[in-house]
C-alpha cells in the first residue's frame, strides 16, 4: 500500500531528530511530531540548562578560593533573574537550531501530540490521521513523583525548576540519584540552604559503592544537609512556605520542594498497548538489539526504552536504527563501556564496571587513591579527589575507571577511549605521567589497594 510517509517519528528530542534528519537526507519522506519544544529533555529541561546552572553555581567557590590565593575579591548575591533571562534565550537559540536542522534536511515538523493507532497509523491531536511505513517512538522519559504523598501538588520536578520565579533561600531536594545530587550542589553553590532527603541507605544507587561514599562525604562537607534513610511523610502549603514533615519526625519550612526521584518512560496515553506493542513493567517500550518492538513496523530509541538514559546513547541508537531500516546495514547500538558523568561538585566520571559488578565476574585488583590535589593543599582546603581503577586479575584489562575530581567529566571521556579499547593495567603503567597534574595519579598507582579472588 501507499503510505503518507516512509517514517513518522514521535518525539523531537536528540534521538528522534537524528533519525529523522538522516532518513530525510536520504530522500525518504519523513514527518516528526513534537508536542512541547524541539530539542527534547536534554536541550530544554535537562542536560543543557542543568550544566549551565552548574557553571553558574561554581563561581562562588572559585571566588572564595581566589581570595585565599591572594586576590582581593568581594562577591555579591547571585542574580537569579539575570541568569534566568540569559538561560531561556540560550534554550530558545538551541531549539531554533534543532528545528532548522530538521527542516533543512526535509523533515516535516508537526508541532502537536501524536499517538499510535495501529502499526502504520498515527493520530495527531487535531484528529488528523497519517499513515507511515515505519514508526519510531522517541518520546523520552518524564519525572516520577509518588502520588501517595499528601500535599505532593506543592512540590515541583526538574521540568519546572528552571522557571521558578526566585532563587529559594531554603530548598528541599527529595531523591538520591544523580539529578537530585546535581541540583543539591547547584543550589548550594548559588547560595541556597539545601536539605536533601533520600529514603535509601546511601545516595547514587547503582554506582560504585566507594565513590558513592566519597561523594556523600564531600557534599555534606560543603554544607548540604543530607539525610539518608529519610523520606517525606506529607507537605502543606502555608503563608510562609511549604511545611514538610519527614518520616523521621522532623518538621521544616522550605521555599521550594524539588522531587528528583527518578524518571519513567513517557508512554502513558501514547496508544502503544492498543496497537499491540509490548511494554515493560515500568512502561518502557521493549525492543530487541536493533531497537525493533514486537510489531515489525514500530521501533523505539532513547530513554523510552529504559536501556541507558543518556543523550549520546539515544543518538547512537538512532543512527543504528537508520542504518538498519533504511540503509540495509543491520547495526546494533553498542551499550558496553559507555562513559558518563555526574555533575556534582566535584564531578564524578565513570566508565565500565563498578567494583561490586566486577567482583561478580571473577578475581580483580582494585587500585584507588584519594588525596588533596595541589590546588587544594596550597590553601589548606580539605576536599579530596579520588581515582580508581578496577583490573581483571587474569587478563589484566582495566574493567572500570572512576574519577571524582574537578572536570572529571572531561577526564573520563579520554579514559573511556582506553577502557573501550581494552587497555591493560600495564598500558596505564607504561604511560608517562603529566606533571604536575592531579590526573597523573591514574598512571602512578602501582600497588593494589584491594584484591578480590
Amino acid at each position: 500500500m501507499d503510505f503518507d510517509y516512509d517514517l513518522f517519528v514521535i518525539g523531537g528530542g536528540s534521538g528522534g531528530v537524528r533519525a529523522a534528519r538522516l532518513t530525510a537526507a536520504d530522500g525518504k519522506k519523513v514527518a516528526m511530531a513534537e508536542e512541547f519544544r524541539m530539542g527534547g529533555t536534554c536541550v530544554i529541561r535537562g542536560c543543557v540548562p542543568k550544566k549551565l546552572m552548574v557553571f553558574a553555581s561554581q563561581y562562588s567557590g572559585y571566588a572564595e578560593e581566589a581570595g585565599t590565593y591572594g586576590w582581593d575579591i568581594t562577591l555579591g548575591d547571585f542574580n537569579w533573574p539575570s541568569f534566568q533571562k540569559r538561560l531561556h534565550a540560550e534554550l530558545s537559540r538551541l531549539e531554533a537550531i534543532y528545528t532548522r536542522n530538521a527542516d533543512t534536511a526535509g523533515v516535516e515538523i508537526l508541532h502537536q501530540r501524536a499517538t499510535v493507532k495501529d502499526p502504520h497509523t498515527v493520530v495527531l491531536a487535531d484528529g488528523t490521521e497519517k499513515t507511515t511505513k515505519h514508526i519510531l517512538v522517541a518520546v523520552g522519559g518524564t519525572p516520577f513523583v509518588p502520588g501517595t504523598v499528601p500535599g505532593i501538588e506543592h512540590a515541583i520536578t526538574s521540568n519546572e525548576i528552571f522557571d521558578i520565579p526566585a532563587l529559594p533561600k531554603k530548598i528541599l531536594i527529595v531523591g538520591g540519584g544523580y539529578i537530585a545530587c546535581e541540583f543539591a550542589c547547584i543550589f548550594n553553590g548559588l547560595g541556597s540552604e539545601v536539605t536533601q532527603y533520600y529514603r535509601g541507605a546511601q545516595i547514587l544507587r547503582g554506582f560504585d559503592d566507594e565513590a558513592r561514599g566519597h561523594i556523600a562525604e564531600l557534599i555534606t562537607g560543603q554544607g548540604i544537609n543530607l539525610h539518608v534513610g529519610t523520606d517525606v511523610e506529607r507537605l502543606e502549603k502555608r503563608d510562609d512556605g511549604i511545611w514538610v514533615k519527614a518520616t523521621d519526625g522532623r518538621e521544616t519550612l522550605f521555599d521550594v520542594v524539588l522531587y528528583a526521584t527518578g524518571r519513567t518512560p513517557n508512554t502513558k496515553g501514547l496508544g502503544l498497548e492498543a496497537a499491540g506493542v509490548e511494554l515493560g513493567r515500568h512502561g518502557e517500550v521493549k525492543v530487541d538489539a536493533y531497537s525493533q518492538t514486537n510489531i515489525p513496523s514500530i521501533y523505539a530509541v532513547g530513554d523510552v526504552t529504559d536501556r541507558i538514559q543518556l543523550t549520546p546513547v539515544a543518538i547512537r541508537e538512532a543512527v543504528a536504527f537508520h542504518e538498519t531500516v533504511f540503509k540495509g546495514n543491520p547495526m546494533k547500538p553498542d551499550h558496553s563501556n559507555v562513559p558518563s558523568a555526574i555533575f556534582t561538585q566535584p564531578e564524578y566520571g565513570a566508565v565500565g564496571l563498578t567494583e561490586e559488578q566486577a567482583r561478580e565476574e571473577g578475581p580483580i585488583e582494585v587500585y584507588c587513591a584519594a588525596f588533596r590535589p595541589m590546588q587544594n593543599a596550597f590553601i589548606e582546603k580539605n576536599e579530596r579527589v579520588m581515582f580508581k581503577l578496577i583490573v581483571c586479575a587474569n587478563s589484566r584489562k582495566v574493567l572500570g575507571c572512576h574519577i571524582i575530581a574537578p572536570h572529571a567529566g572531561e577526564l573520563i571521556q579520554i579514559a573511556g577511549v582506553a577502557v573501550k579499547m581494552g587497555a591493560t593495567k600495564e598500558d596505564f603503567d607504561a604511560t608517562v605521567a603529566v606533571h604536575p597534574t592531579m590526573s597523573e595519579e591514574i598512571v602512578l598507582m602501582k600497588t593494589p589497594t584491594r584484591v578480590h579472588n
